[in-house]
C-alpha cells in the first residue's frame, strides 16, 4: 500500500488544482446563477447526447437534412420537383401489371355471384400477365409448381380452411402439425434437445422475430440503444426490423469475394451490440457468409448470432447428401449460432406464407413472445406478429414436408445444384460478363465491365425472361428452382444470354431503357429519399383501381423473392 502513496498525492494535487480552477470561475456568482448554469448545462448535455446518439447516424441525418433544405430552395427545388414528377409519371404509367386493365370491381355486387361465375372470373384473373412462370423463365418466385403437389395442397387446405392456431383447444391437430414442422426443422439444422422455434408467415417475419427477441434480450442486459451488425448484402428485412423496433443498424462491408468482412464486423462490435448476422446464402449474389468465423466473435463477445437461411435453407440442409457438400458448416453445429431463419415456402416447396425461425435454446425464444396479461378480453399471448393465422397454410406446409420426405428433398437439391453449376460454368466462358463471387448454392449474379448489364436484362425480358435487377454493384441474377431443371430451360437461358450479348456488342453506346434505366438512374441519385419517393409510387400502383392511360412499359419488376 505504501507504493500507492505517491500516486495518491499526485491525484490529490491535480484534484486541488481542478477544484481551485472551477471555484475561480464561479467566484462572484450568486447561488441562483450557479443553479441556473448547472440546470442549463445538464439540459444541453442531455439534448446533445440525444442528438448525437440515435439509431440513425449523424452523417445520415445531416445528409437527409441537407437534401431536404435543398428541395425547399425556390429555383433548385422547382427543378428537382419537376424531375421527380416526370419519374413518378413514368413509373405509374408504365407498370406492367396495370396495363390492359379496362375496369375494376369497386363495390360489392348487388346479388352474389354463383360459384361457376366466381370460378370463371378467377380464371380470367389468373390468366393475366405476360410472364409464364410455368415455362421456367422466372428467377425464383415459384420454387416447385409440380401439379401433383398442387392437387395435394388444395385437398389439405380444404380440410383445414377454417382452422386457426390461435385456438389450439379447438384445433389440436393443427397445433400438433405446427409443433412437428418446427421440430423437423430443428432436426434438419442439427439443433440440440433444447432447440426450438416458431412458424411465421415468411422470411421477413422470421427475421423480424429474431431481431425483436434479441432487442428485448439486450434490454434485459441493460443495453438501452441496441445495435445489430448486418452485412450490406443481408436481406432488407433487417432494415425493416431496425425501423420497426428502434434498433440501430450498422452495415458491415463485404470482401472482394462478396462475403461479409469479418474483421470489419469485429471492429464494429461495441457495448451496445445486440446481434450479429450472416446469410447462408445471401440473396443478391448467392454467397455463403463465413459463419464459423463470425460465430467465434459471437462466442468471444457473448453476442447472439443469427444465420439467415431464408432463401436457401432447405437446399443447403440437403447438399451434403445430394453430393455437393458445402465448404463450411452453417447451422447449430457451429458453436455460437443462436438462431436460424429458413423459408419452407421456397425450397421447402410449401405454399407461400410459411417460414420458420429457430433458436438453439428456449431462453432466446421467450423474448420473441408477446403477452398482454391485463387485457379486459383475457390474457392475450401470441408467438409471433399475427394473432389469428391461416391454419390451412400450416397444414399444407406439414403435408409438403411429409409428402416429399428426405429422399425427395435430396433429389430435388441434386437437380437444382447440378443445373446451377452447369449454368455457372457456361456463363464463365463468356468474356464480356462475369459471375460475382463464388456462389455455392442456387443464385448466380451476373455483371459486366464491358457494357451496361441492365441492357442484357432488358433483352432477356423481351425474350420472356424475368430476372432480378440488382444494384451496388449493377448486376442481374437468376435464382434457379425446380422449374429451371426441366429439359431445355437452362440451355435456352444460355442461348438467350449469348444472343443478347451479341446484340449489345453491336452498339455499346446505345441508351439503356425500361427498368434498367430506372435502376441506373436510382444508383446515381445521392438523395436516397428521392428513390424512396419513386418506390412509394410503385407501392401505390399495387392498389390502383384506376384505368391506365399510357401504353409505356417497364421491363421486369423490383423483386420476386
Amino acid at each position: 500500500m505504501d507504493a500507492l502513496i505517491p500516486y495518491k498525492e499526485i491525484l490529490q494535487m491535480y484534484w486541488e488544482k481542478a477544484t481551485g480552477f472551477v471555484n475561480a470561475l464561479c467566484d462572484g456568482l450568486e447561488p441562483w446563477q450557479l443553479i441556473g448554469l448547472t440546470l442549463s448545462s445538464t439540459l444541453i448535455s442531455v439534448w446533445l447526447h440525444g442528438f448525437l446518439f440515435q439509431s440513425e447516424s449523424l452523417a445520415s441525418r445531416t445528409k437527409k437534412q441537407f437534401f431536404k433544405l435543398l428541395r425547399k430552395m425556390p429555383f433548385v427545388g422547382a427543378i428537382i420537383q419537376k424531375k421527380i414528377d416526370e419519374a413518378l409519371n413514368d413509373v405509374t404509367s408504365s407498370l406492367s401489371f396495370l396495363k390492359d386493365e379496362q375496369d375494376y370491381i369497386k363495390a360489392l355486387p348487388e346479388q352474389g355471384m354463383s360459384q361457376p361465375e366466381v370460378l370463371k372470373k378467377m380464371k380470367e384473373y389468373s390468366s393475366k400477365g405476360d410472364v409464364r412462370w410455368q415455362d421456367g423463365k422466372v428467377s425464383g418466385t415459384v420454387y416447385s409448381g409440380e401439379e401433383k403437389l398442387t392437387h395435394l395442397l388444395v385437398k389439405v387446405y380444404e380440410e383445414f380452411a377454417w382452422s386457426n392456431p390461435l385456438h389450439p383447444d379447438i384445433f389440436p391437430g393443427l397445433r400438433k402439425m405446427e409443433a412437428e414442422v418446427v421440430r423437423v426443422a430443428c432436426t434438419l439444422f442439427n439443433g440440440g434437445p433444447n432447440s426450438c422455434g416458431a412458424m411465421t408467415s415468411g422470411g421477413t417475419e422470421s427475421i423480424l422475430m429474431a431481431c425483436k427477441a434479441y432487442r428485448d434480450l439486450a434490454y434485459d442486459r441493460g443495453i438501452k440503444q441496441p445495435e445489430i451488425l448486418v452485412p450490406v448484402s443481408a436481406h432488407a428485412a433487417f432494415d425493416k426490423a431496425a425501423h420497426y423496433f428502434g434498433l440501430k443498424l450498422i452495415h458491415i462491408p463485404l470482401t472482394k469475394a462478396m462475403e461479409v468482412d469479418v474483421q470489419a464486423m469485429r471492429r464494429a462490435i461495441s457495448k451496445n451490440t445486440a446481434m450479429l448476422v450472416c446469410s447462408a446464402p445471401q440473396f443478391p449474389h448467392g454467397i455463403m457468409d463465413p459463419v464459423e468465423e463470425v460465430a467465434e466473435l459471437a462466442v468471444k463477445y457473448k453476442i447472439p448470432f443469427h444465420v439467415d437461411a431464408c432463401l436457401g435453407g432447405f437446399l443447403i440442409a440437403f447438399m451434403d447428401k445430394a453430393g455437393f457438400p458445402l465448404k463450411h458448416p452453417f447451422d447449430f453445429r457451429v458453436k455460437g449460432v443462436t438462431s436460424i431463419s429458413a423459408d419452407t415456402h421456397k425450397y421447402g416447396y410449401a405454399p407461400k406464407g410459411s417460414s420458420v425461425v429457430l433458436y438453439s435454446d428456449k431462453k432466446y425464444r421467450s423474448y420473441q413472445f408477446f403477452v398482454a396479461p391485463d387485457w379486459q378480453g383475457g390474457i392475450y399471448a401470441s408467438p409471433s406478429v399475427a394473432g389469428s393465422r391461416p391454419g390451412g397454410i400450416i397444414a399444407a406446409c406439414w403435408a409438403t414436408l411429409m409428402h416429399i420426405g428426405e429422399s425427395g428433398y435430396v433429389e430435388a437439391t441434386k437437380r437444382i445444384i447440378k443445373t446451377a453449376r452447369f449454368i455457372e460454368s457456361e456463363l464463365r466462358k463468356i468474356d464480356s460478363i462475369f459471375i460475382l463471387g463464388k456462389p455455392e448454392v442456387s443464385v448466380l449474379s451476373i455483371g459486366s465491365d464491358t457494357f451496361d448489364i441492365y441492357r442484357l436484362s432488358n433483352f432477356l425480358a423481351a425474350k420472356g425472361w424475368n430476372l432480378n435487377v440488382l444494384q451496388f454493384p449493377s448486376s442481374i441474377h437468376l435464382c434457379i428452382t425446380q422449374l429451371h431443371t426441366k429439359p431445355g430451360v437452362a440451355e435456352q437461358f444460355l442461348k438467350d444470354v449469348r444472343d443478347g450479348i451479341e446484340d449489345i456488342m453491336k452498339d455499346l453506346s446505345a441508351k439503356t431503357t425500361g427498368m434498367g434505366a430506372i435502376y441506373g438512374m436510382a444508383q446515381s441519385v445521392p438523395d436516397r429519399s428521392l428513390v424512396a419517393e419513386i418506390s412509394q409510387a410503385y407501392l401505390d400502383g399495387l392498389y390502383s383501381t384506376d384505368v391506365p392511360c399510357s401504353e409505356k412499359h417497364m421491363n421486369g419488376s423490383p423483386s420476386h423473392h
